[in-house]
């Protein structure tokens, strides 16, 4: 049992510092909004366009456009996703909800992968300001997605 205790606080730590690490990084005075590629991390391929906006203080991100292959439906709906979302079109699509900017990163609110209908909690930080991280994690297992600015 001990060892199990030992473990779990040790991955816990681990993934406490990887997000302070992630803190760090300076926003470069710009903000997330605007129109962003996002880049599957299996397969590095285009698989959006996502425009990031503020509503109320809070930040949300949009589905504006999707990159599918020849044959594939090009505007599928959400069909495996579990909330208000299910069965609306994947364009048009709001997949970042309700994050809140803190001095060097956006977080407090969650991201959804319409392909699986999962929803994340989630930080975002700037990298520059052309390159957006997006780490969506469930406990203290987590995926950090690089979204490209287009604009």
């Amino acid at each position: 049992m001990a060892i199990i205790y030992r473990l779990f606080l040790l991955f816990f730590c681990l993934h406490l510092g990887l997000n302070g690490a992630a803190a760090q990084v300076e926003i470069d005075g710009k903000d997330i909004t605007g129109r962003w590629k996002t880049i599957d991390d299996n397969t590095g391929k285009v698989k959006s366009i996502v425009r990031i906006y503020q509503e109320n203080g809070k930040y949300f991100g949009k589905i504006e456009q999707i990159f599918r292959e020849a044959g594939e439906d090009q505007d599928p709906v959400c069909t495996p996703c579990t909330d208000y979302r299910k069965n609306q079109r994947v364009i048009g699509l709001v997949v970042l909800r309700n994050m809140v900017k803190y001095e060097t990163k956006y977080a407090d609110g969650d991201v959804l992968d319409p392909e699986k209908g999962d929803i994340y909690s989630c930080t975002v930080w700037l990298d520059g300001s052309h390159v957006l991280k997006v780490r969506g994690w469930w406990g203290m297992f987590y995926r950090t997605q690089t979204w490209i600015r287009t604009e």
